[in-house]
């Protein structure tokens, strides 16, 4: 579906320009003034008012402060679009690049990735779209076969599911015992820095809330044991 943006003259339509750069990719490669130089040549082309935003030293797996301002602003309406030079240079996820993709088709604002030919304003850039946006949800079903399959692999094999135990079995074997003998989790901590064993996080002393942690997890794992 065109956007909002198309509407208007684009001789009105304002722009926000992003570039990014990474700390290794400061000193060489795709820099922000080669980036902002090829985004003003497509500024010129078309019209368009651009108003410029960059992340210096960055991630690109992470959406950046900027980029995430950007975002907003098109999001409360005081924006027509989003251009960049490069797809990685909005984003290395393509996860993440679907969901700012999804968010313009949404919210209906214009978003141009030059070097992909990905433009919300055309119908071929809407195609190139949505087969980003079609690769990143098989990414994501990917992920979660994958992971369902790791899992079912490790309860056939009788491995823990789950957070690593941080106590040792024979700590938490201790601490069940005397739980179930009815002393208090005060006393067990107590009892247990009196015999120097450390605690989960190495320190000598122990706090009756990581006695009652322990107990618990242990206890939850003892019902599943039996629902099994």
């Amino acid at each position: 579906m065109p956007t909002k943006a198309e509407a208007r003259d684009p001789m009105q339509q304002l722009m926000f320009g992003y570039t990014r750069v990474s700390t290794d990719e400061q000193v060489d490669g795709f820099g922000l003034e080669a980036q902002r130089e090829t985004v003003d040549q497509e500024a010129t082309r078309r019209g368009w008012t651009v108003e410029h935003f960059a992340d210096e030293g960055v991630s690109g797996k992470a959406i950046g402060p900027k980029l995430a301002e950007v975002l907003q602003l098109l999001a409360s309406g005081q924006g027509d679009g989003l251009v960049v030079a490069k797809l990685d240079r909005l984003s290395r996820s393509i996860v993440n690049a679907s969901n700012i993709i999804e968010a313009a088709q949404t919210q209906g604002w214009s978003l141009v990735i030059l070097d992909l030919g990905v433009d919300l304003t055309t119908a071929a850039g809407r195609m190139m779209a949505m087969n980003l946006v079609n690769f990143a949800q098989y990414e994501r079903e990917l992920i979660s076969e994958r992971t369902k399959a790791a899992l079912s692999a490790k309860k056939r094999r009788g491995e823990h599911i789950g957070r690593p135990r941080v106590a040792s079995p024979s700590v938490v074997r201790r601490i069940v015992k005397d739980r179930n003998a009815g002393k208090t989790y005060d006393a067990i901590a107590f009892e247990l820095a009196a015999d120097n064993v450390l605690s989960p996080l190495g320190k000598p002393a122990w706090q009756p809330s990581t006695v009652r942690r322990i107990y618990a997890s242990a206890a939850a794992g003892l019902k599943q044991e039996d629902v099994a």
